[in-house]
């Protein structure tokens, strides 16, 4: 956990460009705030990213997705549509190593600040563009959002218990995992030109994402016909690897090879497991597993949680309670991890960077900017907002 401030990030003096909206793109620029690069956002004047909106005001008029996924960043406002607009948006990027977005398909084009004729005036910018469905192919200039992506994916099919109707996965994964996708792009461009003087172009999309998020499942019907199996907590290649249900709540059991699963055996008192031909390998539980189920779950509910939990780790079985989002937070192993960060200057915490450099990790420097805040620190004008009818 950081005791002191963390020194400069890594990307210190790198420039980002963001035109980012929602979640994928201000993603990307949120990890390279988190860096250390200065990340300039660019707003349209009219209202902002439309997350600033998205759910109740929770500081500063924005709500609290929006602080989380801009922390960091200066806010520009530019009228793109403008002419004005558009040259000041020039005359940033050519002071500027990376320029990320995820504007709507074909609007970059619109606008004449599509990734070729960008690299072609600026040699050096790494050019990044996010899309719902990819670069290619009959979707690629359609919208899409993180629900639609996982349906159209696959994912929400491959996701619950067998008797589940197809659902959402609870977090982010396309959105977010796009916008990391796409910081890896970026710097492994930004590698490139050390040594050729030139950027490029890195495109990436949310259905990308998701397929390669799908391969443990689809790879196997690419290459065997064999149809993913739906496990909820469990898993295909072992047993028993899964929740199950104690006297007061349910908890994880992985023994992910016949070592642990002997283990188990041990502190449930039942040697006969390892000699019994259903039992004793792997493959052996996985052909058997509602026989082992059948007489493992009616034992694992004679005790509470705990009673289970404490001989288990003794003897180095991974095992978890499933826990709430408090008695996650409340765990000492997660506060020990410092990764909820307050901001200076506010009243609120946010979650930070996943990682640690030289012993420290990288500091949340603020919440989410004032929507052109940073007009005035860069020379730009702020552009004229017409007044709303009555």
């Amino acid at each position: 956990m950081n005791e002191t401030k963390s020194p400069p990030g890594p990307l210190a003096g790198i420039r980002v460009l963001e035109l980012g909206q929602v979640f994928a793109g201000p993603f990307a620029g949120a990890i390279f705030a988190d860096l250390g690069a200065e990340v300039l956002k660019i707003e349209r004047p009219e209202g902002g990213d439309d997350a600033r909106a998205m759910g109740p005001a929770f500081r500063h008029g924005d709500s609290l997705n929006f602080h989380l996924f801009n922390r960091g960043k200066k806010s520009i406002a530019l009228d793109l549509k403008s002419k004005a607009g558009l040259e000041a948006l020039e005359t940033l990027a050519a002071q500027t190593d990376i320029l990320v977005h995820n504007l709507r398909p074909g609007v970059p084009a619109t606008l004449g600040i599509a990734g070729e004729a960008m690299c072609e005036r600026h040699p050096r910018l790494v050019y990044v563009e996010i899309s719902a469905f990819g670069p290619v192919g009959p979707l690629a200039d359609r919208p899409g959002y993180e629900p639609l992506i996982q349906a159209y994916s696959g994912l929400s099919a491959v996701n619950g218990g067998p008797e589940d109707p197809p659902m959402r996965m609870g977090a982010s994964l396309c959105d977010q995992g796009a916008g990391m996708w796409a910081v890896i792009g970026a710097l492994s461009l930004l590698q490139r030109r050390q040594a050729t003087g030139r950027g490029g172009v890195v495109a990436g999309s949310l259905l990308e994402t998701a397929l390669v998020w799908n391969g443990q499942k689809m790879d196997p019907y690419l290459n065997q016909g064999q149809l993913p199996q739906r496990h909820r907590s469990g898993h295909p290649g072992f047993v028993p690897y899964e929740a199950f249900d104690a006297a007061d709540g349910p908890f994880l059991i992985c023994c992910g090879n016949d070592r642990l699963f002997a283990k188990l055996a041990a502190v449930l008192d039942r040697p006969e497991w390892l000699t019994d031909p259903r039992f004793a390998t792997n493959r052996a539980r996985l052909a058997n597993k509602a026989a082992l189920f059948d007489l493992l779950c009616p034992l694992l509910k004679m005790r509470k949680r705990d009673e289970w939990l404490v001989p288990f780790e003794a003897v180095g079985i991974p095992c978890s309670p499933i826990n709430s989002v408090p008695e996650t937070l409340a765990q000492p192993q997660v506060k020990a991890l410092g990764l909820h960060q307050p901001i200076p200057g506010e009243d609120f915490t946010l979650t930070g960077l996943p990682l640690w450099f030289d012993g420290h990790r990288p500091d949340l420097t603020s919440g989410g900017p004032r929507l052109g805040g940073g007009n005035a620190e860069f020379g730009i004008p702020a552009p004229i907002v017409p007044a709303k009818a009555a």
